[in-house]
């Protein structure tokens, strides 16, 4: 299995700290040696780098792990692979333009039988299993809402209701941006925590790094930081439920369907 990052924030906050854990993950404290990719949007524009060499020896995300730059949003993940070679066009996060925005979006799970998803328009570039299903994403919206996007709740039910069936499949942890928000859905492992004032200090499982929040922020502040599995060992992270669809926006959750509320959300 692969492993996810993402960060939502409302003010540009940079992701070193949270990525300096996960890149120990890719070879070094984990098995995840087969890739690396980071998304970063600041107002709405998007960033990416990718690199199929492992992230712990990656001299790319060395500097990452070192340079502040400052972001809105994040999506970072480390791969594992299982289904497509280990090359750059099958490193996450994958890319692609809907309703006038990059849409950017990382998956960690297997899904059998993929290539009976039907697509018609968004063609993967690679061949993994999860570029596919994001591309069936993508038309499942366009072909639900047409060329306008729709509110938030219409959005985030249509979001859910794809990934309970991709869900089916076998397993999807997936995060999606489109720089504005950040959606999460949980098939076994996500986690995460918010951090506002008043700040603490945070050590790293994987790494002796540790960070005094309140030297590093305002009190205006607030981040939230979304993970695979907890990426500090002195902090409470939440879990998130098999079926569940976080939408966080600006540091903060403004959506929340679970797979056994999904009725009375719609």
């Amino acid at each position: 299995m692969c492993e996810l990052l993402g960060m939502s924030a409302n003010v540009p906050t940079d992701i070193c700290f949270s990525f300096s854990g996960l890149r120990a993950r890719g070879g070094r404290t984990g098995p995840h040696k087969d890739g690396w990719g980071m998304a970063m949007y600041r107002d709405g524009y998007v960033w990416a780098i990718h690199d199929p060499r492992p992230s712990a020896d990656s001299d790319m995300a060395e500097v990452m792990s070192k340079t502040s730059l400052k972001c809105d949003i994040v999506i970072s993940h480390i791969r594992q692979a299982n289904v497509g070679a280990v090359s750059l066009l099958n490193t996450h996060p994958f890319h692609r333009l809907l309703w006038g925005k990059t849409w950017t979006y990382a998956h960690n799970g297997q899904l059998a039988a993929s290539e009976s998803l039907p697509i018609v328009h968004h063609h993967p570039l690679g061949s993994t299993d999860s570029e596919r299903a994001f591309c069936w994403i993508i038309e499942q919206l366009q072909a639900s809402f047409g060329e306008h996007e729709p509110e938030l709740k219409a959005l985030s039910v249509t979001l859910a209701e794809l990934a309970l069936q991709l869900k089916s499949m076998g397993v999807f942890n997936m995060m999606l941006s489109d720089g504005i928000r950040l959606y999460c859905f949980c098939t076994t492992k996500l986690h995460w925590i918010t951090r506002r004032a008043p700040f603490k200090k945070a050590t790293l499982s994987d790494e002796d790094v540790i960070v005094d929040f309140k030297e590093v922020t305002t009190d205006k502040d607030v981040v939230t930081v979304i993970a695979t599995q907890p990426l500090t060992h002195d902090e409470i992270w939440q879990q998130m439920d098999a079926g569940e669809l976080c939408v966080f926006d600006a540091g903060e959750v403004v959506c929340q369907i679970k797979a056994n509320n999904l009725a009375a959300a719609l």
